[in-house]
């Protein structure tokens, strides 16, 4: 059984963990458990052969938001927790898989309450309050991108196996990436992704200063995200025509590998993808911590700065230091070649196959070691 939801950053891992299980282990059943309303219904159900079965259970955040929304979340947690045992006794689940969101809650419970073993994966190097707290009362094992997220789980079984990056990263390729996005390979590209939702800052802080930037040569690539997207289409037709065509928009970009590969520099938040995809591509980048998430996108940005793969630029600075920043990066060669060597320095390993097999261990499959993990 497999549960996450909330944002991309828990659905994917999850889904290509699944399509790893699938090449593991052909013969496995897989379940997945959202929450109902999520995103992870649309991406779950893209690929029909995936899951055996989806299912949904109410679930809700239980801390960031309103106390009256905190409250009726209470509610909807109980009553998902009654309808996750309600599937657990109907499935029969030999582990359960998590990545994220707070549909986790009443799964794990479930679970724990019938003996059935969680592992749970934390994609940012500092886990999530969720995460953490599922981690530390009811994981067997937490599976982790990098060794440093041993430290938030005293007592507790973790194993580093990386990001579980989606195969098309590793097989992206600049050149064809430029082809199949339409981009000039005699222009620099700049990359510019807030994420599934969107982040506002960094979309208002671009159309400031896009005009400049295509007038000087750079193509821009955005990924808006979903709550932007009507501002941003009617902003975006408002550029002369010239300008439309070297500056290529859209809501949210799910084969996000060729337009990384196809990038010189990449504006975004840090959330825990970052951890991979830009290393697996050696994409240099500007990282901008989401601000109101406690600290975790400031780990992580800190830990592909510290490498020197990336340069950080707080929330608040966007509107003034932006524009220099990027033309102080795409104007100095060496800088940013050296930036894409320590990001490829970083290239994660195979998460993916390594969770699946620890998935199959903790289920009691056999799992041949000398084939690798």
């Amino acid at each position: 059984m497999i549960s996450a939801g909330g944002t991309g950053g828990g659905v994917f891992p999850a889904l290509t963990v699944a399509r790893a299980l699938r090449g593991e282990a052909p013969g496995v059943s897989l379940s997945f458990v959202g929450a109902r309303g999520d995103m992870a219904r649309e991406l779950a159900r893209r690929d029909g052969s995936l899951f055996d079965s989806y299912h949904e259970v109410l679930a809700g955040p239980l801390h960031g938001v309103p106390r009256l929304e905190q409250i009726a979340n209470v509610f909807r947690t109980l009553i998902g927790i009654v309808q996750a045992l309600i599937l657990v006794i109907r499935l029969r689940p030999q582990v359960l898989f998590l990545t994220g969101g707070w549909v986790g809650g009443p799964a794990a419970v479930a679970c724990w309450l019938l003996r059935c073993p969680v592992v749970i994966y934390v994609p940012d190097i500092e886990p999530g309050l969720a995460l953490r707290l599922l981690g530390r009362t009811f994981a067997r094992t937490i599976a982790a991108t990098v060794e440093e997220t041993g430290a938030y789980f005293p007592g507790k079984q973790v194993v580093v196996t990386g990001y579980p990056l989606r195969p098309e990263f590793r097989e992206a390729d600049r050149v064809s990436a430029q082809r199949a996005l339409g981009l000039d390979p005699d222009r620099q590209t700049l990359v510019v992704f807030g994420g599934s939702r969107g982040a506002r800052s960094i979309n208002t802080a671009l159309t400031a200063i896009a005009p400049d930037l295509l007038a000087s040569g750079v193509q821009i690539v955005h990924s808006t995200g979903q709550l932007d997207w009507p501002e941003m289409q009617a902003w975006h037709a408002r550029l002369p025509a010239a300008q439309q065509a070297e500056y290529r928009i859209f809501p949210f970009v799910a084969e996000m590998w060729d337009v990384l590969a196809a990038a010189d520099l990449v504006i975004s938040r840090a959330g825990a993808a970052t951890l991979a995809e830009y290393p697996a591509l050696g994409v240099p980048a500007i990282l901008v911590p989401y601000p109101y998430a406690w600290r975790y996108q400031k780990i992580n940005a800190d830990y592909l700065v510290g490498r020197g793969a990336a340069v950080l630029l707080e929330d608040d600075r966007l509107k003034d230091d932006l524009l220099p920043l990027i033309r102080a990066l795409l104007g100095d060669g060496a800088r940013l070649e050296t930036m894409r060597a320590a990001a490829s320095s970083l290239r994660p390993p195979d998460g993916a196959r390594a969770i699946a097999r620890l998935l199959l261990r903790t289920a009691g499959h056999e799992v041949d070691d000398a084939s690798g993990s």
